[in-house]
């Protein structure tokens, strides 16, 4: 290995035992720092950084410097538990960024998946999912229009599910269907995504404790960023079988 070589691998050792002990999204040296402290050039400060970018354990953002990247977060398949619950209980701070709200016209899934009627506009609502400031997921929420008047809340920062319990709807079943695919240049720039990538689609259609119908939701999570679980039983007539 040549003398740069060596150095650079030093260089991204370091940084490794700095990423195990810090957590996601902590601020990294910058190229500049890490040339001074190792006495290098750029060039080979750029190449310990992109060994750790391909190894996963950074983000890199344009203008802000370089991250400790986000751990794999797991997620239960088809949970009705919120983005910002799901989070607050692994100790990250959720936010979201609004993309787009108010009244649509329903596609087909929609309309069977809300019990609509004829002429029934729901209520969209798109947010970008961000955990301690990285992004997690796109999230685009189609809601039963009985739920017109989570338009009026902050939806930059409220837990939409927190709303709808202020209504007298307790999200309480959901039902789950999983499937992946490759990111589009959409997606890739808001969940700041290389190219290829890799989104996870969970479709939600989740009702209340009455049975209603409350919401038809599509997440897109960064795959790279989520592990999912689901926890299976054999019910009482299987193990008599």
């Amino acid at each position: 290995m040549s003398a740069e070589g060596a150095r650079y691998e030093e260089i991204a050792r370091f940084l490794r035992a700095e990423i195990a002990s810090a957590s996601p999204g902590t601020r990294l040296p910058s190229e500049s720092e890490l040339c001074e402290r190792f006495g290098v050039s750029r060039m080979t400060a750029r190449a310990a950084l992109q060994i750790l970018d391909n190894e996963g354990l950074i983000v890199r953002r344009r203008g802000q410097g370089t991250f400790v990247a986000p751990r794999p977060v797991p997620r239960v398949l088809g949970s009705p538990l919120s983005f910002t619950e799901s989070m607050r209980r692994r100790g990250l701070t959720a936010s979201s960024r609004l993309l787009a709200a108010g009244e649509i016209d329903p596609e087909p899934d929609d309309v069977t998946a809300l019990g609509l009627a004829p002429g029934e506009r729901p209520v969209l609502l798109e947010r970008l999912r961000l955990a301690s400031g990285v992004p997690m997921a796109i999230e685009r929420a189609v809601l039963h229009p009985s739920l017109r008047e989570v338009l009026d809340e902050d939806l930059a920062t409220v837990s939409l599910h927190a709303a709808m319990e202020r209504m007298g709807r307790i999200p309480t079943r959901a039902q789950a269907w999983v499937s992946a695919r490759v990111a589009d240049s959409r997606e890739r720039r808001l969940l700041e995504l290389k190219d290829p990538a890799v989104i996870l689609a969970e479709r939600r259609v989740i009702t209340d404790q009455d049975g209603r119908p409350l919401e038809h939701t599509e997440t897109r999570y960064a795959a790279e960023r989520y592990t999912f679980e689901a926890v299976l039983e054999r019910d009482e007539e299987d193990l008599l079988r």
